[in-house]
C-alpha cells in the first residue's frame, strides 16, 4: 500500500457536551452522525458531526479523574484535545515516534479498526492519533468511530470544508517542526500541509490548539447563527468548544 496521512478528525473536549454539541450543529449547520459508546470505558461520552470527510467531535468526561477532564483543568478549557490522521501504517508511525522519544499513550483495537494514540506531553499542544481501517482508505469509506453511515449525515448547505488548524506556541516555528517530524510532513516556515487541510502554527503564550478554519457558503449568516446563541463574536470568529471558529 503506498504511504499516505490525512486528517480523518478533530476533538475537542467540553465539561459538558450540551449545549456545544447543539451550538455546532445549529451555527455550522452540522448533524450528529454518531455517539460512541466505546468511549464509555476512559470516561467520557461524545458525539461526532461529518465535516466533509473530516470528522469534527467533542468528548465531555463523566466522571472524574479521566484524562479529559485533566486536560480542562490544566487548559482551563481551552484548546483542542486531539488531531487523528488516517494512514496506511498507524504501528510504523507510532515507532517512528517512539524512536524520537514520543511515547504511546494508548493503543486502540477495535477490528477493523486500528489506532495509536501519542502523549500529548511529548506531541506538545494536544494529542496525536495515527490510524487505518483495514480495506477502507477511500475517504468516503467505512470509519467505525463515526458510526455505521456516517456518510448519510454530511451536510454541505451551510459549512462546506474544515480547511485549517491553527495551533499556538511561544515557538510556533520549533512546534511545527515538531508536529512536521512525528507526522512525516516536512514544515513549510510554520505550516504542515496536508492533503486536505493546513495546521498553521501561531505565536501565542501556551501550546495549544487553538482556532479551527472553516470554508462556509455564507459567513456574514454563521456570524450572526452565533451571536443568536449568546457567543462572542469578533470579525470572522468566535469561540466555541474551547477553541475558536474561523470562518470565511
Amino acid at each position: 500500500m503506498a504511504p499516505y496521512l490525512r486528517l480523518r478528525q478533530i476533538c475537542l473536549v467540553a465539561p459538558q457536551l450540551a449545549p456545544v454539541i447543539s451550538d455546532i450543529a445549529e451555527i455550522m449547520g452540522l448533524s450528529v452522525c454518531y455517539r460512541d459508546g466505546n468511549v464509555a470505558k476512559y470516561g467520557l461520552e461524545n458525539a461526532l458531526l461529518p465535516v466533509d470527510t473530516i470528522l469534527l467531535e467533542v468528548v465531555a468526561p463523566f466522571k472524574d479523574g479521566t484524562t479529559a477532564g485533566r486536560f480542562i483543568e490544566k487548559t482551563g478549557g481551552r484548546g483542542g484535545y486531539m488531531a487523528i490522521f488516517c494512514c496506511d501504517d498507524p504501528d510504523a508511525r507510532g515507532r517512528h515516534a517512539n524512536a524520537m522519544g514520543v511515547r504511546t499513550a494508548n493503543v486502540i483495537d477495535h477490528a477493523p479498526y486500528h489506532g495509536i494514540q501519542l502523549h500529548p506531553r511529548d506531541c506538545r499542544a494536544a494529542f496525536i492519533e495515527f490510524n487505518h481501517t483495514e480495506g477502507s482508505d477511500d475517504i468516503l469509506g467505512p470509519y467505525p468511530p463515526a458510526g455505521p453511515d456516517w456518510q448519510n449525515f454530511i451536510r454541505k448547505d451551510v459549512t462546506q470544508a474544515l480547511t485549517g488548524v491553527e495551533m499556538q506556541s511561544p515557538d510556533p516555528q520549533g512546534l511545527a517542526e515538531h508536529w512536521g517530524k512525528i507526522i512525516g510532513v516536512a514544515a513549510d516556515g510554520p505550516e504542515l500541509k496536508l492533503p486536505n487541510a493546513t495546521f498553521r502554527f501561531v505565536r501565542g503564550a501556551s501550546e495549544i490548539m487553538s482556532a479551527l478554519e472553516f470554508r462556509v457558503t455564507d459567513a456574514a449568516s454563521v456570524l450572526h447563527a452565533a451571536k443568536a446563541k449568546g457567543l462572542a463574536v469578533a470579525g470572522n470568529e468566535f469561540l466555541l468548544g474551547g477553541v475558536t471558529f474561523r470562518v470565511s
